[in-house]
C-alpha cells in the first residue's frame, strides 16, 4: 500500500536503522516492498526531544514518551503520507496500527498491553486527528480546553479549571494541530497571521494565537460544545432556571420578542441562544450571522453566514457589520447574531425596529443595565454622530427583553434576570425585572444556595403581544407560579 511496506511483515526494515539507512538490505525482497536506493537516503530529521513530565502528570512515564518519539519517527520514515491521505479514516488507522505493531515488535519494547494500546491510539491521533487533544475532545463533560504551549493543558469541568497530564511532543506538533484545525474552515495561522478564530466540525469555538505573539509556544483555546445540544428542560434539571422561568422564556421566544442575551465570558450565552431558537416556528426564514458558525438551529429554513478575515495581502475581509447589512436584503423574518461586539449593533437594532420581530443576539456584559450602556458605547464606536437621547430611543424601540446569564463563583451557571425594556423617563432608559435569581447562602461544600422568583409584575409590557399569539393565560400561570408567596407555600 505505501511503497515502503509490503503486504507481509518481513519487508519492514530494522527500525533501529530506519531513520538513516546506510545500505540496501541484502537478500531477496518482495516486489511490492522495494527499499529506498542507498544513494538517496531520506534527509536527516532531528530526533524529537523527550518532554519532561508536567506538573500533575503521573499516569505516563518519560520512558513512554521517549518510546513514542522513536516509534513515531520510524513510522514517518516507513509510510507514504500522500497515499495515506487518500484512504478512508478507518482503513488508514488500521494500516498505521499494523505498521506500529511491527515497529514495536522489531524494537523489542517491553510494554504492557494497555501501554501498547495507548501508544497505538496516540500515534493514530497524531497522524490522522488532533493528537493528544483527541481524548479531551471525546469527553462530553469538558466545557473548555486551554493549551498553553506544549507542556501545559488545562480543562474546565463542572465550572472549575484543572490541569491535565496531556502534553505535546514539541511546539511544532502543537502548531501543526492548530493549522490542521483552522485549515478545515479555510483559515490559516502562521507568523504572518498569528491570530485566528475557527471552529471544529461540531461547532466548538477555537482560538489560536501562535508565535511570535505567544512566547512559550502556540496557545490554543477550545470552547467545547456538547454532542447532544442542551435544551431548556435540561437547563431546568441543572438548576439554571425553574420550570416556570423556562416557560416564560419559551413564551418570549414564541411571541417574537426581540431578545438580547447578556452575560460574561463562559456564562452560557450561546447555549441559551441555541435553546431559545428551538421555539421559533418551523415556517420562519432565519438568517444567522457569526464570526465562527456555532449555532445549531433545528428549523428547516435557515441561512448561515460567517465572517471572513483578510487574506495575506490584507484584503477581502468581510465583517459582522457587512453580514448584518447584507442579510437585510435576503428577506429574513428573524436575524440572529451570534455575538455583537461592535458597530454592527446599530444595524441589528435597525433590523429589530423595522419589521424583523423576534431577532436575537448576545452581548458581553455583567447586568441588564450594563448591557444597555454597552450598546450605546458600541454605536458610538461606529462613528455615528447621533445625540445620546436618539441612541437611547433607538435601543428602547428595538429591544424588548434582556436575558442575563452568569457563571457564579462556585462554577454553576444561572439565568439571573429576565428584564423588560420599557421606555424612557427623561434621558434614562427604564427597565423592569420580571424574573430574578436571589443568592440566599452557601452550603458546607461551597455551593451557592439560591432561588428564582418573579418580581410580582402580573402584566408585562409584552402582554398584548402574548395575547396576539394566544399565550397570555400561559404567561400568567408561569408568572404566578414563580411568585414569592407560591414559592414559600411550596416550601
Amino acid at each position: 500500500m505505501f511503497g515502503k511496506r509490503g503486504n507481509e511483515k518481513a519487508p519492514i526494515r530494522d527500525v533501529a536503522t530506519m531513520p538513516r539507512p546506510a545500505t540496501t538490505p541484502s537478500g531477496p525482497q518482495p516486489a511490492a516492498a522495494a527499499p529506498r536506493p542507498a544513494a538517496a537516503p531520506p534527509p536527516p530529521r532531528p530526533a524529537a526531544p523527550a518532554p519532561t513530565p508536567q506538573r500533575g502528570a503521573g499516569d505516563r512515564s518519560p520512558e513512554y514518551y521517549e518510546r513514542k518519539s522513536q516509534v513515531f519517527a520510524a513510522l514517518i520514515d516507513t509510510i507514504d503520507l500522500s497515499q495515506l491521505a487518500g484512504m478512508e479514516q478507518e482503513a488508514a488507522r488500521e494500516e498505521i496500527r499494523d505498521i506500529v505493531n511491527d515497529i514495536i515488535a522489531i524494537k523489542n519494547f517491553a510494554m504492557s498491553i494497555a501501554e501498547q494500546e495507548d501508544l497505538l491510539s496516540d500515534i493514530c491521533n497524531d497522524v490522522l486527528g488532533y493528537g493528544p487533544l483527541e481524548p479531551l475532545l471525546a469527553r462530553d463533560d469538558i466545557a473548555d480546553i486551554m493549551v498553553n504551549g506544549m507542556q501545559q493543558t488545562f480543562i474546565e469541568v463542572a465550572g472549575k479549571v484543572q490541569e491535565t497530564s496531556i502534553r505535546f511532543r514539541d511546539n511544532q506538533q502543537l502548531l501543526n494541530i492548530c493549522q490542521r484545525i483552522v485549515s478545515q474552515v479555510g483559515r490559516r495561522v502562521d507568523e504572518t497571521s498569528p491570530i485566528c478564530d475557527a471552529r471544529l466540525p461540531d461547532g466548538s469555538r477555537v482560538n489560536v494565537i501562535a508565535p511570535p505573539l505567544a512566547i512559550d509556544g502556540a496557545a490554543l483555546t477550545i470552547r467545547k460544545f456538547k454532542k447532544d445540544k442542551l435544551t431548556l428542560d435540561q437547563l431546568v434539571q441543572y438548576g439554571s432556571i425553574t420550570p416556570a422561568g423556562a416557560e416564560i422564556l419559551q413564551i418570549i421566544g414564541r411571541v417574537r420578542c426581540n431578545i438580547v442575551i447578556s452575560g460574561g465570558t463562559g456564562s452560557g450565552k450561546t447555549t441559551l441562544l441555541n435553546c431559545l431558537t428551538r421555539y421559533i416556528d418551523s415556517d420562519e426564514r432565519i438568517i444567522t450571522c457569526e464570526d465562527s458558525a456555532e449555532l445549531q438551529l433545528q428549523q428547516p429554513h435557515v441561512v448561515r453566514l460567517e465572517t471572513r478575515p483578510p487574506n495575506i495581502e490584507g484584503e477581502g475581509e468581510i465583517t459582522m457589520r457587512d453580514l448584518v447589512k447584507n442579510c437585510l436584503r435576503m428577506r429574513p423574518e428573524r436575524i440572529i447574531v451570534g455575538e455583537v461586539r461592535g458597530p454592527e449593533v446599530f444595524d441589528l437594532l435597525q433590523a429589530m425596529n423595522t419589521g424583523h420581530d423576534g431577532s436575537m443576539g448576545t452581548i458581553h456584559s455583567n447586568s441588564p443595565r450594563e448591557c444597555l450602556n454597552r450598546m450605546e458605547s458600541m454605536i458610538a464606536m461606529g462613528g455615528y454622530s447621533l445625540p445620546s437621547r436618539t441612541v437611547k430611543e433607538i435601543i428602547t424601540g428595538s429591544v424588548d427583553v434582556i436575558v442575563q446569564a452568569a457563571r457564579l463563583r462556585d462554577g454553576s451557571r444561572r439565568i439571573t434576570h429576565i428584564t423588560e425594556v420599557i421606555g424612557m423617563e427623561g434621558d434614562v432608559i427604564t427597565t423592569q425585572d420580571l424574573f430574578v435569581y436571589d443568592i440566599i447562602g452557601e452550603d458546607a461544600n461551597g455551593k451557592l444556595i439560591g432561588r428564582h422568583r418573579s418580581t410580582g409584575i402580573g402584566r408585562p409590557a409584552f402582554w398584548d403581544r402574548a395575547r396576539y399569539f394566544g399565550e397570555e393565560q400561559r404567561l400568567a400561570r408561569a408568572l404566578d407560579a414563580s411568585s414569592v408567596d407560591n414559592l414559600d407555600a411550596g416550601n
